[in-house]
């Protein structure tokens, strides 16, 4: 379609809606008074229409308006959501109890329900003295049986089957309503959406997204419910971001990577990289750093690299939405040829957000990215979710720490202090806390009863509450206790040794910490290298080929200083020097497909495990070892 300039499509526009109001008034016989009214707000979409284009930018009218149309209803949403939560902030005990007896109710008349008795309970005391504090090994054949056609077993309508991330070792098979995901995208992304636009008045309606999301296989269970990899994901929103459609046909990872970023690098005019979690991202310009001469090729040719090994029907129609441009290529080059510090905000100049996950294991990445990449561009973490459902929304995108206010109505929430962690024999009777009980400044795990089937389910995170929102309790990720290193019982969480790695790094000149994970020498057998139990540290850096024994012994120092109860063993002689290892560039890339093929879980939602359990994985990682 022909380009046209902002005031004469803006015009267009404002002409086409009044039109269209207008015969709708004389059909339905709306009064001649409407007729004035009906002008403006078709002159008030024109306007602000007007407002929201970005100078110069070719798109077609139909998509413009499509583009505007979406954002306004996903904002007009997000602004009702809001208005909720804040009301239900103010008194949480009662909108949780709420929320507890709606999920009972919608699941009394399932098996599982009527076995614990959930038409008869009516508050949360009764919940907690009936139905005992749970783990996944409790729905494991209850799952199964639905997954083989069994209803109304645990919930009442048919569900979607998920994986989950494997974050604690292989993915689990979780259940995902309908109900779930309207909590996900109402009390979630359309809350946070509100927040974007009234956080960073730069950005326009108008400008769109470079958004990573990678198809995976569709498989069925056998007795046909579908089973995803990613949950709550919806296409309705694609048409605003820079991929085409037809990437989505897309399976070879690295080769949607390409297409993603080829799509984005011809368009000047992104407002918003958005990925599930910060490592995408960061793999993203990796990709760039690595292919970008061939990705500008194929900008200004108009043409995709023939070393994707695409479909002839897929490439035939993706060449079609590519157009030569050498214009773009060439401002392109000049951007790159000035280093890849900062390069984001070069390549997209009205560049106004990066839209991520970058806490918890997703941290140095995120890190990664601000300092280096995308030096200069605001970093947003608008969510606190899991396979298992919304936990949270941060209300705070201005903050560098990452708070997320627990949602009321998305979950039941019981919290388990950090000191029970580790009381298994007695989990059933110890008496959880409540979110108006939690006290700021203390740790704790989160206990979860959620739409899809999971009662008093401990969910495996370990928050800290660092504040109150009115009555509702703000929380930060801490670390995942499957995550912990434990040789001698001294229970080295994952924020603990990052902090002193972090830390030890800064010492190393020159240095940047890429990626890394342990292992607990017990799973080695005799390839560990010590008589004493000890932590086998696998290193990704840049800037250093070798590391020295100083350097090293740093690392152990480091965490001493850090963990008292680690130093104590340390002297005692109880717990051997940590043996660190340096690995090859992109090895932990290649470690990320060999558990993938190993799991059955999606890079949408991968996240690396930082204590690997496996022998396997710890032995792949010692076979990249370069010092």
């Amino acid at each position: 379609m022909v380009c046209l300039s902002r005031a004469v499509w803006c015009a267009v526009l404002g002409c086409g809606v009044m039109v269209a109001l207008t015969a709708r008034a004389l059909l339905t016989g709306m009064e001649q008074s409407m007729f004035p009214a009906l002008c403006a707000v078709a002159l008030s979409v024109a306007a602000a229409l007007c407002g929201e284009s970005v100078p110069g930018y070719r798109r077609s009218v139909f998509s413009v308006v499509r583009h505007y149309l979406s954002v306004m209803r996903v904002s007009r949403a997000g602004r009702q959501q809001r208005h909720t939560l804040e009301r239900d902030t103010w008194s949480v005990r009662r909108v949780q109890e709420e929320t507890l007896l709606r999920r009972l109710r919608d699941t009394k008349n399932t098996r599982y329900g009527l076995e614990y008795h959930f038409g008869s309970i009516t508050d949360a005391t009764d919940f907690r003295k009936c139905h005992p504090v749970t783990t996944y090994v409790h729905y494991e054949e209850l799952i199964r049986r639905v997954s083989s056609g069994e209803k109304n077993a645990v919930v009442m309508e048919t569900p979607i089957l998920t994986m989950t991330s494997g974050s604690s070792g292989c993915s689990k098979m979780l259940l995902n309503t309908k109900e779930a995901n309207s909590d996900y995208f109402l009390q979630g992304v359309s809350v946070c959406v509100d927040v974007m636009r009234e956080s960073f008045p730069g950005m326009t309606s108008l400008q769109t997204t470079l958004r990573l999301f990678y198809p995976s296989a569709e498989r069925h269970s056998e007795a046909g419910l579908r089973i995803v990899a990613t949950p709550f994901y919806s296409e309705c929103t694609h048409h605003l971001c820079t991929s085409p459609a037809t990437i989505l046909q897309v399976h070879n990872e690295c080769d949607a990577l390409y297409l993603h970023l080829l799509f984005a690098l011809k368009d000047r005019h992104v407002g918003i990289l958005e990925s599930r979690f910060s490592s995408a991202m960061f793999d993203a310009f990796r990709l760039l750093e690595e292919h970008w001469e061939e990705l500008v090729d194929d900008v200004e040719s108009g043409r995709i690299s023939s070393r994707l090994l695409l479909d002839a029907r897929l490439r035939s129609a993706l060449e079609k939405q590519l157009k030569p441009d050498p214009a773009r290529g060439a401002e392109l080059r000049t951007a790159i040829t000035l280093g890849f510090e900062g390069i984001a905000i070069r390549l997209w100049p009205r560049l106004h957000l990066i839209q991520t996950v970058d806490s918890g294991p997703h941290q140095i990445y995120g890190e990664s990215l601000r300092q280096h990449y995308c030096r200069g561009v605001p970093f947003y973490s608008p969510l606190y979710a899991a396979s298992e459902g919304l936990i949270g929304v941060n209300l705070w995108p201005l903050q560098d720490r990452r708070h997320y206010l627990l949602c009321p109505r998305s979950m039941f929430f019981e919290f388990l202090p950090e000191e029970h962690l580790d009381t298994q024999h007695t989990l059933n009777t110890l008496s959880t806390l409540l979110m108006d009980e939690v006290e700021e400044g203390k740790n704790y795990e989160l206990i979860i009863t959620n739409a899809s089937g999971l009662f008093r389910y401990r969910l495996g995170d370990v928050v800290k509450v660092v504040g109150f929102h009115n009555q509702c309790p703000v929380v930060e990720f801490l670390y995942r206790p499957s995550e912990t290193l434990n040789v001698r019982g001294e229970k080295v969480n994952e924020a603990l040794f990052l902090s002193a790695l972090k830390k030890a790094v800064m010492q190393w000149p020159g240095t940047k910490l890429v990626d890394y994970c342990c292992a607990e020498s017990g799973i080695l057998g005799d390839s560990s290298g010590g008589a004493q139990p000890h932590y086998q540290v696998f290193l990704e850096l840049r800037g250093v080929r070798n590391l020295t024994e100083e350097q090293r012994y740093k690392l152990d120092m480091c965490l001493q200083a850090d963990c008292t109860v680690y130093r104590s063993f340390r002297i005692k002689g109880s717990i051997g020097p940590m043996r660190v290892q340096l690995v090859s560039e992109g090895a932990f890339r290649e470690l990320k497909s060999h558990m993938m093929s190993s799991c059955h879980t999606s890079t949408n939602t991968f996240q690396m495990q930082r204590v690997i359990r496996r022998k396997e994985y710890a032995d792949f990682l010692l076979r990249k070892t370069v010092s």
